[in-house]
């Protein structure tokens, strides 16, 4: 039997633990702009929107919470000009809870454009090669002009082959004091300040780090420098390690993970909350997740074939019975409607998943049903090379 559980009301930040099963949990969010469940999947809105849906689209996927991005957002259109238009969600038309990145995570993905110091980052943007300046007080101030619900700290993140005296140096000279200056900022109308644990491939440094971290009056703890090139087996080991090191009380946040098998491994580890761009941005480059692995649509198999995508799932494509054949017919003719009913259906998955998850856990069953699901999706079903890109 189904345990049906409804998100918390608007209110000062919180997050409460109901129910566990070993390590995984359940717990409901609350935020001023409304509640969610965790675990839960949070869709990209990087740019202020979720590519290929509208909000109440969005909603209908199962989504409660969306990410925006400060570095995106402060390039295009600009901090205050969301600001002076009554902030993020009024700007997107989003009535629930969004989460801002600092833009830490850029520090790695446009190492190429941007000069690292000890004091913040500068940029030269992508759209029209201006400097920005990104430390953990802009990062900070960018996240209060938006109005997000929940602000993350500046932090560096490192590739997987950062040996380990650049994370140590990272660590003790940007990463950690920069999270600390970031709490002179704490928003004091009940918004949320979320830090960032990292330390590389070593046991040890994400320990000390959050140990560290943890000693402060963080509202909740992410889990950054993960998914950015290392192995499954380092993935899994540092991941255990992270969550491991954060308190019970408080939720866990792993940043850029949207692979199926690794979000049910997360879950089982302990974590809440996930994001990435892999059901949007495989969706436009036609690849539907199914509980049997994802499916290529532009594959020639799929010219004829008349059954949706699945005929199980409660998305806008299945329900309204789209057929494979019509969505490859529709990536083929370059329509966009292909990206629009493909992102609702990928968002829909992971919504299933985490929705599935929390009924697993409280029926004390979680280890069984990710058995049955990792025993059926397969292990090789990764991003494809060609849109390999958090």
């Amino acid at each position: 039997m189904s345990t049906i559980i409804h998100s918390p009301s608007s209110g000062p930040f919180d997050w409460t633990p109901i129910a566990r099963d070993a390590r995984a949990r359940v717990g409901t969010l609350r935020t001023l702009h409304g509640g969610a469940i965790t675990p839960g999947f949070m869709a990209v809105g990087t740019a202020a929107a979720v590519k290929a849906l509208t909000p109440e689209q969005v909603r209908r996927t199962g989504t409660e919470v969306i990410l925006g991005n400060t570095y995106h957002l402060a390039v295009r259109p600009g901090s205050s000009l969301i600001r002076n238009l009554g902030g993020l969600h009024e700007f997107m038309r989003w009535d629930g809870p969004i989460l801002t990145d600092s833009g830490g995570f850029q520090v790695f993905s446009l190492a190429g454009t941007r000069d690292v110091d000890d004091a913040g980052v500068t940029f030269r943007n992508h759209i029209d090669g201006k400097l920005l300046r990104l430390g953990p007080d802009e990062a900070m101030r960018i996240q209060t002009d938006l109005g997000s619900d929940i602000a993350m700290v500046f932090d560096e993140c490192l590739p997987a082959t950062a040996t380990r005296s650049e994370v140590e140096v990272s660590l003790t000279t940007r990463t950690i004091p920069w999270e600390i200056r970031s709490l002179s900022h704490r928003p004091t109308d009940g918004r949320a300040v979320f830090a960032i644990g990292q330390g590389g491939l070593h046991a040890d440094l994400r320990r000390a780090c959050l140990r560290e971290l943890t000693s402060l009056p963080f509202d909740g703890f992410a889990i950054g420098g993960l998914s950015v090139g290392e192995s499954h087996e380092n993935f899994l080991s540092m991941l255990d390690v992270s969550t491991s090191s954060i308190p019970e009380l408080k939720p866990r946040y792993l940043m850029g993970v949207g692979s199926p098998r690794e979000l049910v491994e997360a879950i089982g580890l302990g974590t809440d909350l996930f994001d990435c761009v892999l059901p949007t941005r495989n969706a436009r480059n036609a690849q539907a997740l199914t509980w049997d692995g994802p499916i290529r649509l532009k594959n020639a198999v799929h010219a004829t074939d008349g059954k949706p995508l699945d005929t199980t799932c409660p998305c806008e494509a299945c329900s309204q019975g789209f057929s494979r054949a019509y969505l490859r017919h529709l990536f083929a003719a370059g329509e966009m409607l292909a990206g629009t009913l493909v992102t609702a259906h990928n968002l829909t998955f992971l919504q299933q998943i985490m929705k599935q998850a929390r009924e697993a856990i409280f029926a004390g069953s979680y280890a069984a049903w990710a058995a049955n699901f990792l025993g059926r999706y397969p292990a090789s079903a990764g991003l494809p090379e060609d849109i390999k890109e958090r």
